[in-house]
């Protein structure tokens, strides 16, 4: 050989080498950093809790949990092992054996068919690369598998494995396919229900016993030979394992529960936390609702609503018919009424804690519980009654209930003086009838009459429109406004006469959580429904920190309770009393019947619900009210609640006493009285004059008025500007009214309490 021939091919050599340098260099520089799985943190399910642990719902993209290598099953690791690497623990990461025989088939194919991989290729596969079948890729592959074999532990490297594998239907580790094939925690799994999971690994779709039992059955049965040629399980526990049923359905799955009270939890979490560690992040979220009860307020407010909406459709249809017999264009909508819609909210009483929650019906996302504000009707009128007693009035005060109009001057609406009677109202508007700027409002009652004068108590138990009217412009609308907010109402409140008719609209949450503040002794604390969050790590990330602050003195809290209860034992609510145990609430129904309510409370807890529908549209009849639709259904849903709840009544705080008074008077009753009633009362503030009336002569008190409609036949309408312009909602049903003196029998005197006459 030449000396110029040595050079170019010395040269030649150089330049290959440089160039199969920088090649491998390149190719190199695309493989990962093995270090990288030291900071790995898979995609994990976040999951939603209840008082009791029982979960609520999963929040994930894909169904996965992290668990340490002691947590999952022995034979589960070794029916893995048998099957995907049986050589694990004695290979440095790559099988030449396996690489020979996947690199055979795959020349015979023509194409990349086979990797012969073992669990630590397959892992550097799943984790670091995509699922393309390249020689390249493969290559890089086993490069990194000796990488990790070289800085990890066998046991950290199965334990990533197992966390990370996925074994179809959404679970992705060990744990996820636990509970979505068997329903079960991995530590409860058989040796046949292990054997299942580690065949599944080659082929999920194929193998899953949910796709094809007959093929599950044998490639578990092939898995128990392979544990059983490795010596990993005795004869007689690989045929007692063939011979275990597997599931041919999908067990039960948590899934998401309570789905308006967890969206509601997610809509405040996301934010805080981000997307990427609510759905991915594998928190721990720990919540206030008791899914027991939960399931009661579904089921029971459900069937309530479906019957509802039976009767609604037969209303409809009956009113469609007569008029189409009629002959008559319908003035009836030839569309039947849409589902009716509900919602309930059960509160702790002490902590504010949510203990159920429904938002409605359907998979609408939109909470009525907590996002719907509508008008609350004569629910809202504990806050009149509560700032009168606060302004010194008790309730044995005297207010009328007898008619009343009042016109607007362009700036506020005053009251028409000696407006008493319908004949007064049409002759003291009649010279403005026809200006377009007068106009007129005359609250009425649900019933359209008056009962005269009465007490406060028997005012509220009656749900009297017109009596919360002269209320509230003796105390001031401000006062009451401010009253409501403390006690809870979050929502823009009007301080106008007809905010104790329910003209503002709120929450059911807020109402319930206000009613709350008197049934704690004026003590207001925040609902709140997560007790606390944690990382996947156990790390503590927010924490639930009880707070709360005194809304009104114990005494004034009690007496509004009080005259609630009275609502109960003899008023709009008294459906309730088939409880059988101290209750107090109100009852609500809107203009037109768009809204009803009840809010009702025991000592321990408060529950608000509401329905209506969507679009305000009326319900229908005028005989469906708060008090007759809502209580019943309230009441079916708080019966299994509260029956493992102790009785016990309202405690009595200090300078409270009772006394017994004349129903109609509201003086101290004597023997000759025939409806007598137990009031309560500051001490000092109770009547000390006793009834002088001849209840011998039939004095009648509660004089009834005609309806101002019914007064010459003459509507008010005929003879005014809109009667109804100013707004009057918050009407209820009238009962027939019971005797007073049979109210004692419902209302006992707590032991603690003074009794002064």
């Amino acid at each position: 050989m030449t000396r110029g021939r040595f050079y170019v091919r010395g040269l030649l050599l150089a330049v290959l080498v440089f160039a199969g340098a920088v090649a491998a260099r390149r190719f190199l520089e695309d493989i990962p950093d093995f270090r990288a799985l030291e900071e790995y943190t898979p995609s994990l399910t976040t999951r939603v809790y209840d008082i009791h642990g029982e979960i609520i719902a999963e929040l994930s993209i894909e169904k996965r949990a992290l668990l340490s290598l002691s947590d999952i099953p022995v034979d589960l690791q070794n029916a893995v092992i048998a099957t995907e690497d049986d050589q694990f623990f004695r290979h440095w990461g790559i099988s030449f054996r396996g690489i020979l025989r996947a690199a055979l088939r795959n020349i015979v194919r023509g194409r990349v068919l086979q990797g012969g991989s073992t669990l630590t290729q397959q892992l550097s596969k799943l984790i670091f690369f995509t699922p393309e079948r390249k020689f390249s890729r493969k290559i890089k592959e086993v490069l990194l598998a000796l990488q990790l074999e070289r800085n990890f532990s066998k046991e950290e490297i199965l334990q990533f494995y197992l966390n990370q594998i996925y074994f179809g239907h959404g679970a992705y580790g060990v744990q996820a396919a636990a509970r979505i094939y068997f329903g079960k925690d991995v530590k409860q799994l058989t040796l046949g229900e292990c054997a299942m999971l580690a065949g599944l690994i080659r082929y999920p779709g194929g193998y899953s016993p949910f796709n094809n039992l007959k093929r599950a059955q044998a490639r578990r049965n092939f898995v128990l030979s392979r544990m059983l040629d490795n010596n990993f399980v005795q004869v007689a526990e690989a045929r007692a394992a063939m011979s275990e049923s597997l599931p041919t359905t999908r067990p039960p799955m948590t899934g998401i529960q309570a789905t308006y009270f967890v969206e509601n939890i997610r809509r405040r979490l996301e934010p805080k936390y981000g997307y990427d560690a609510l759905w991915k992040g594998g928190l721990h979220i720990y919540t206030t609702l008791d899914l027991s009860l939960q399931k009661t307020v579904e089921a029971v407010m459900d069937n309530a609503l479906a019957e509802f909406d039976r009767k609604a459709y037969e209303e409809w249809d009956r009113k469609l018919q007569a008029e189409i017999a009629s002959l008559e264009p319908p003035s009836v909508s030839t569309n039947p009424p849409p589902p009716i819609q509900g919602a309930f909210v059960l509160l702790d009483v002490k902590t504010g804690a949510v203990r159920a929650m429904v938002g409605g019906r359907g998979d609408s996302q939109y909470n009525r519980a907590i996002q719907a504000h509508r008008q609350p009707g004569s629910t809202f009128k504990p806050f009149v009654w509560g700032a009168a007693l606060q302004s010194g009035m008790t309730q044995s005060t005297l207010v009328e209930d007898m008619p009343l109009a009042y016109y607007y001057d362009g700036r506020d609406w005053r009251l028409l003086e000696g407006a008493t009677d319908q004949y007064a109202i049409t002759l003291a508007t009649a010279p403005f009838a026809q200006s377009m700027d007068f106009k007129v409002w005359v609250p009425s009652n649900f019933d359209g009459k008056f009962l005269g004068v009465i007490t406060l108590r028997k005012a509220l138990s009656l749900s009297r429109n017109v009596a919360s009217v002269r209320i509230i412009e003796q105390v001031g609308p401000p006062q009451v406004v401010a009253l409501a907010q403390k006690m809870g109402i979050r929502s823009r409140l009007e301080p106008v006469l007809s905010l104790g008719l329910g003209s503002s609209v709120v929450s059911p949450i807020e109402m319930a959580n206000s009613f709350g503040t008197f049934a704690n002794g004026g003590i207001h604390v925040e609902p709140f429904d997560v007790l606390r969050v944690e990382n996947a790590q156990g790390r503590v990330m927010e924490q639930h920190i009880p707070g709360e602050r005194e809304a009104m003195s114990p005494q004034l809290a009690y007496l509004t309770t009080h005259l609630m209860k009275g609502v109960v034992e003899g008023g709009t609510a008294s459906y309730a009393r088939r409880l059988g145990r101290p209750l107090a609430g109100k009852t609500g129904t809107t203009n037109e019947n768009r809204d009803l309510w009840f809010v009702g409370f025991t000592p321990d807890l408060v529950a608000g619900a509401w329905m209506g529908y969507d679009d305000f549209s009326s319900l229908g009849r005028h005989d469906w009210t708060g008090g007759s639709t809502v209580v019943p259904w309230w009441t079916e849903i708080m019966e299994p609640i509260l029956r493992d709840i102790p009785r016990r009544d309202f405690p009595v705080p200090d300078d409270i006493v009772f006394s017994r008074l004349d129903s109609d008077t509201g003086l101290l009753a004597l023997s000759t009285c025939p409806r007598v009633i137990k009031m309560a009362f500051i001490k000092g503030s109770e009547p000390t004059r006793y009834c002088d009336v001849d209840h011998s002569q039939a004095l009648n008190l509660r004089a009834s008025f005609s309806s101002p409609r019914d007064i010459l036949g003459v509507p008010l309408e005929a003879t005014s500007q809109p009667l109804l312009d100013f707004p009057t909602t918050g009407f209820d049903l009238l009962p027939q009214e019971p005797a007073d003196g049979d109210m004692e029998k419902f209302e006992d005197i707590p032991e603690d309490a003074t009794l002064i006459h």
